[in-house]
């Protein structure tokens, strides 16, 4: 596959508008694997630049490394890559060669070769990059580290950025941009792959799945161990909470049953992975922050597929078998239900944009009380609009999608918003007779309607 560069316009702004000033300090920061060196790559391609992918070893290594990059890119009659005795000097002598962008990749490995580089960057950028034409940028994959010894309070470095990027997976239609496939294959490639580049470019086709996830020698199979491992210091106990949510224990109480992870405990660990982007937390669309009606979620599309199938079927990988082939395709459909809750509400939010819905709406998630659940409720509290909405990835025929809107009307009356204006809708993988469904004064969307929202995205 061709990689194509997708998305991303709003961090190239912010990059090309620090660009046009005198100087400036820029930390970028995200999960493995989510384009941050692309992104720097497409914005210094242009530019008088160095770029520096730092080394997991020592100061002194990391610093002849970099010399030695610097030298490469502006050479010099007098002076070697041992000529500089600290990354001071070596900007020093980057700031007499003009306007430059400096990029340094996985930063925290420095951080970890001496916390004192922190320190020593506090002083280039005060001393050297403010009072030159120099443009530096700090990459980082450790979220963790990033945020606590770049951008923190009790860090050297705090209150100096002129910016910060923390760069998110692309969305499912940017996703679906990149893969070139049609809009179902592109549904499932996602649930494994969420917006990840690096792992939607390993796809041409849902079923390249055996030899990546499923082959003990293919690129996502031992993926999820490698970043939780990267990324914390006691992975075993994440991946045991992990693996409970994965398995569907959504609620705290369930959780820390599950685990055995008392409560008193557990809190700092869900905490952690929330932070770090694997966990989201959830509560329904109308309730108030601090409501105890809380579920958790895998956030990380692949971290989800991970856990809930890699996991499970790890013996028969090891043995090189695919004997749990039709299974796993079985319960895979089933787990495509909450990968499609997500991209019919971006679906959604993407009509909103574009104003072909009946109201604009500022709030949207989903709803659940005492056993009932409602997919997705857009609201629009100022004017007193609702939109409900049930997401079924799965082929409706009339008669079940009229079953489902008059269940939807039903459970629309336990949420408790008397005197709003009410609508109903349905989103699917095909809908049959959808004009019907219309002419009774519902919304009824299928994979047919996404393509005109990717075009216009």
């Amino acid at each position: 596959m061709t990689i194509t560069f997708i998305d991303r316009e709003r961090e190239l702004e912010l990059l090309g508008r620090l660009w046009g000033k005198e100087n400036s300090f820029l930390p970028v920061y995200g999960r493995r694997r989510v384009g941050k060196t692309r992104l720097l790559k497409e914005f210094i391609a242009d530019k008088p630049s160095v770029y520096y992918l730092a080394r997991n070893s020592t100061y002194s290594d990391n610093l002849r490394e970099f010399s030695r990059t610097v030298l490469e890119r502006f050479p010099s009659t007098f002076l070697s890559e041992t000529s500089f005795s600290s990354f001071s000097d070596v900007f020093r002598y980057l700031s007499e060669k003009g306007k430059i962008v400096v990029v340094i990749d996985e930063f925290p490995y420095l951080i970890q070769s001496d916390k004192r580089v922190l320190s020593e960057f506090q002083y280039i950028v005060d001393e050297i990059v403010r009072e030159s034409s120099l443009h530096l940028v700090l990459v980082g994959s450790s979220v963790g580290m990033m945020e606590e010894h770049v951008l923190s309070q009790k860090s050297p470095l705090y209150g100096r950025r002129d910016g910060q990027i923390k760069l998110s997976p692309l969305g499912f239609f940017d996703s679906w941009k990149f893969l070139g496939v049609d809009v179902e294959e592109a549904v499932k490639i996602y649930g494994i792959t969420g917006g990840i580049p690096a792992y939607l470019e390993l796809f041409e086709r849902f079923e390249d799945v055996k030899n990546l996830a499923f082959d003990k020698r293919g690129f996502l199979y031992a993926e999820g161990d490698f970043i939780l491992s990267s990324e914390l210091r006691e992975p075993r106990v994440y991946k045991l909470i992990l693996k409970a949510v994965a398995e569907g224990k959504r609620r705290f109480n369930e959780i820390s049953t599950h685990t055995g992870i008392p409560r008193s405990n557990l809190f700092k660990y869900v905490e952690v992975l929330e932070r770090l982007g694997f966990l989201r937390r959830e509560i329904p669309v109308t309730a108030k922050p601090k409501t105890k009606n809380t579920l958790y979620k895998i956030k990380d599309n692949y971290l989800a597929f991970y856990f809930r199938f890699v996991e499970r079927y790890r013996n028969e990988i090891e043995l090189e078998s695919l004997e749990f082939w039709s299974e796993f395709l079985e319960e895979y459909n089933h787990y495509l239900g909450d990968v499609f809750e997500d991209v019919a509400r971006e679906f959604l939010i993407g009509l909103n944009k574009a104003g072909k819905l009946p109201f604009r709406f500022a709030k949207i998630g989903r709803w659940w009380q005492k056993g009932e659940e409602i997919d997705l409720l857009a609201l629009d509290e100022r004017n007193k609009k609702a939109l409900f909405v049930e997401v079924k990835w799965k082929d409706l025929r009339e008669r079940e999608a009229q079953g489902i809107l008059k269940d939807l009307e039903r459970k629309a009356g336990l949420v408790g918003l008397n005197g709003w204006e009410e609508n109903y809708g349905i989103v699917a993988r095909r809908i049959e007779r959808k004009g019907s469904l219309r002419d009774r004064g519902y919304f009824a969307w299928d994979l047919e309607h996404f393509t005109p929202i990717m075009n216009e995205d």
